[in-house]
C-alpha cells in the first residue's frame, strides 16, 4: 500500500473535520496511522499545557474559527508556499513537510474564539519524527511543533487538472526510469519493493469520504510516481558514466517536484473541487 506524508494525511482530513465533514476520531486515527499517539508542542504556553493530543488541538483549531489547512512539501531549491521567517523555513525544509493554518477572516462566519497558545496570526505545524524498533516491526513517535510564521504569501500550485495532466507524463517517466534501473544491483528485497510500488494504490479511506475522485486519483498517482522516485533514487542503477548519472538524478528530482506540487493542488482541491 502506498502512503500519504502526514502532512498531507493532516491537511486533508484536518479540513474536513474544520469544515464538518469528517468525524475527530477518524481523523486522528487515519492521520496517526502506525505512529505512537501524535501529539502538538505548543511552545511557550504560559496560559496552558505546553504538550496537548493532536484531537485536542484540532479541537483548539475549530474553536478559533480555522476554516481549512494547507499543505507545503518543500525542498531545497524549491520553497514555494513557505510563508517564512527564514528560521522556519529552515526548519521546514529540514522535515520536508508543514502545515499551515489561519484564524478565521474577522468579516466571515467563525465560532466563537478563544485564546489559544502557540496560535498567531499566521501558524504552521512541522513534524518531528523520531522512529524506533526495526524494518520488521517499525515505529515512529511524532511530535508536531507549533511556529507562528510571517502572513501567508500568494502563490500559484496549478490547477489540479493540470497537475492531473503533469503526473500522467511524470508516471510515464517514471516507470521508464525504474524499468531501465539495474536491479541485479540492489538489495534482495528490492525486487519485492518495486512488485509492491507497481501494483500499489491509496489504502481504502486514506481519503475522506466527501474527497472529489479527481482528488483521489492525483494523491494516488502522485504517491506511486514518489516512491518510485525514492526506490529509483537508492542507486545509480545502470548509468555507466557521470553524465548519465547526473542526467538520471535531474530526472529524478523533476519527478519529485511533480509530485509535491500535485499533492499540493490536490489537498487545495479537497476544499475547490472546480479547480
Amino acid at each position: 500500500m502506498l502512503r500519504l506524508p502526514r502532512s498531507v494525511r493532516l491537511a486533508a482530513w484536518g479540513s474536513a473535520f474544520l469544515a464538518d465533514a469528517a468525524p475527530l476520531a477518524d481523523v486522528v486515527r487515519v492521520v496517526t496511522d502506525d505512529d505512537e499517539p501524535h501529539r502538538v508542542d505548543l511552545g511557550d504556553a504560559a496560559d496552558g499545557p505546553r504538550f496537548v493530543g493532536l484531537g485536542e488541538q484540532l479541537g483548539r483549531m475549530r474553536d478559533l474559527g480555522v476554516p481549512c489547512l494547507r499543505v507545503v512539501l518543500p525542498v531545497p531549491g524549491d520553497v514555494l508556499g513557505l510563508p517564512g521567517p527564514p528560521d522556519f523555513n529552515r526548519i521546514a525544509l529540514g522535515a520536508g513537510e508543514c502545515v499551515l493554518f489561519e484564524p478565521a477572516a474577522t468579516d466571515g462566519p467563525a465560532r466563537t474564539p478563544r485564546p489559544i497558545p502557540g496560535n498567531g496570526p499566521g501558524t504552521a505545524l512541522v513534524p518531528d519524527v523520531v522512529e524506533f524498533g526495526s524494518v520488521w516491526e517499525p515505529g515512529a513517535m511524532v511530535t508536531w511543533t507549533s511556529h507562528v510564521v510571517s502572513p501567508r504569501r500568494v502563490t500559484v500550485v496549478g490547477s489540479l487538472a493540470e497537475a492531473e495532466r503533469e503526473l500522467r507524463e511524470a508516471l510515464i517517466t517514471a516507470t521508464e526510469t525504474l524499468h531501465h534501473l539495474d536491479v541485479a544491483r540492489w538489495r534482495e528485497d528490492t525486487a519485492g519493493r518495486i512488485s509492491a510500488v507497481r501494483d500499489g494504490g491509496l489504502p481504502r479511506g486514506a481519503l475522506p469520504d466527501a474527497a472529489p475522485p479527481r482528488c483521489v486519483r492525483v494523491l494516488g498517482t502522485a504517491a506511486r510516481v514518489r516512491a518510485i522516485v525514492e526506490l529509483a533514487a537508492q542507486d545509480d542503477g545502470a548509468a555507466v558514466n557521470t553524465f548519465e548519472t547526473e542526467r538520471r538524478a535531474r530526472t529524478l528530482r523533476e519527478l519529485d517536484t511533480v509530485c509535491r506540487r500535485a499533492m499540493t493542488a490536490a489537498v487545495e482541491g479537497l476544499r475547490h473541487p472546480q479547480r
